[in-house]
């Protein structure tokens, strides 16, 4: 058994960072070189759980698509250390073979580590099968989960337009609805994203109206401003409108 204490060791932050900040390299401070590929294949199979979480580890630094079957496999290895580098890795080694048993171990993993690290993986797989297991996430899962699910979903822009239709409902929920702070404003930006790839149609105007909303109504100063900076991304007339308007009145 691994408890949170073990877990520090991969310098992992459990309070609500944002996934969009970029991922500092796993690798010490003090290395010049990346790990040695070949090295660090060898070391994915070694019977010491340390051992393979550094080799893991190593290969969110490197990309080769050689580890792919190795990190999927480490998925579902007992340490959550190893897990949870394994997921990581595959963030940055994404491949749609391992997107299926992403989702599988999203849904049975007790870790919430390893739920995060997994739900990053999937949001960089960008695939359409992670678009039901995300907004579940995003429903359902703790806050950390559910802030990083917010911005997987970001993702299905670029997937298809299928996707983005379907990632846009979760997301509206969670702006209007989640109790984080930070989940809120991780869906606006979500929101923002996706947008851009939207036709003026229903779906765009009730987006739009919930971005509005929340600029204009949200209690926490951080989620009015990625409302905001989301309506100016999108350029829609009337949020435009509305930002000038409220600023000339001093609302803000």
């Amino acid at each position: 058994m691994y408890d949170e204490e073990d877990l520090s060791l991969l310098d992992l932050d459990v309070e609500l960072e944002s996934p969009l900040d970029r991922m500092e390299p796993l690798t010490a401070e003090t290395e010049v070189a990346k790990p040695d590929p070949e090295a660090m294949l060898a070391l994915l199979d070694n019977p010491q759980p340390q051992q393979r979480m550094l080799a893991a580890r190593a290969f969110c630094d490197l990309e080769d698509k050689r580890a792919i079957p190795h990190l999927i496999r480490l998925l579902t290895d007992t340490c959550p250390l190893v897990r949870v580098s394994a997921a990581y890795a595959i963030g940055r080694n994404p491949s749609l073979d391992a997107v299926e048993p992403l989702i599988t171990q999203l849904n049975r993993d007790w870790n919430g580590y390893v739920r995060k690290g997994v739900v990053w993986a999937l949001g960089n797989c960008r695939d359409s099968r992670s678009l039901a297991p995300l907004a579940d996430a995003l429903r359902t899962d703790i806050s950390a989960v559910r802030l990083w699910a917010a911005s997987a979903l970001a993702q299905m822009a670029e997937v298809n337009y299928e996707s983005v239709i379907g990632a846009i409902p979760p997301l509206i929920e969670a702006l209007v609805k989640d109790p984080i702070a930070a989940v809120r404003s991780n869906s606006a930006w979500a929101i923002g994203q996706l947008c851009r790839e939207l036709p003026s149609n229903v779906i765009y105007a009730t987006a739009i109206d919930a971005l509005i909303e929340a600029f204009a109504e949200d209690k926490d100063l951080g989620v009015r401003e990625d409302a905001k900076a989301s309506l100016l991304g999108v350029g829609d007339p009337r949020g435009l409108q509305l930002i000038e308007t409220l600023e000339q009145e001093g609302f803000f």
